[in-house]
């Protein structure tokens, strides 16, 4: 087994932790009330304070992927991700993730962007933060500039 080999192998068995860390991230997020959901409520915040977005999740699914405007929201908050130097993944599964973010009685019609942002104090924290900051640089260093995660089913 080659050095590359070993690499994309120990990066696959990562990348299987870190969905149980992005659903942990996007709990804790929610708790904390540092987090963003939907396309045009992440682009309000992005343009308003980006200096307070840490984290972006893009999420879609096979009903989804032939939506052209979609796409073009995705390329943009992707570019303003990329400039500002906030990490960003892809998880291929809306409903899974409308699930963790979503309140149980109303049933979200646009998980298609969700961004974790810092408090205004700072005062929290997250190691599963840390540790989706870091795959991300790592996928980046692999020329994987925007990261597929696999959600945990229930």
């Amino acid at each position: 087994m080659t050095l590359e080999e070993v690499l994309i192998q120990k990066f696959a068995e990562r990348a299987q932790c870190t969905g149980k860390a992005l659903e942990e991230v996007l709990l804790s997020a929610k708790e904390n009330d540092c987090l963003t959901v939907g396309v045009y409520e992440s682009a309000k915040v992005m343009n308003v304070d980006p200096d307070s977005v840490s984290f972006c999740v893009l999420a879609t699914d096979e009903e989804w992927e032939c939506d052209i405007a979609l796409q073009i929201h995705f390329t943009l908050i992707q570019s303003f991700c990329f400039d500002n130097d906030i990490s960003i993944v892809r998880v291929n599964d809306m409903q899974r993730l409308a699930e963790i973010v979503g309140d149980k009685t109303v049933q979200l019609e646009d998980a298609h962007c969700c961004l974790i942002t810092n408090p205004v104090d700072g005062s929290w924290e997250d190691a599963a933060l840390e540790k989706l900051h870091l795959f991300c640089e790592e996928s980046r260093s692999l020329n994987d500039w925007v990261p597929e995660i696999t959600l945990l089913e229930r």
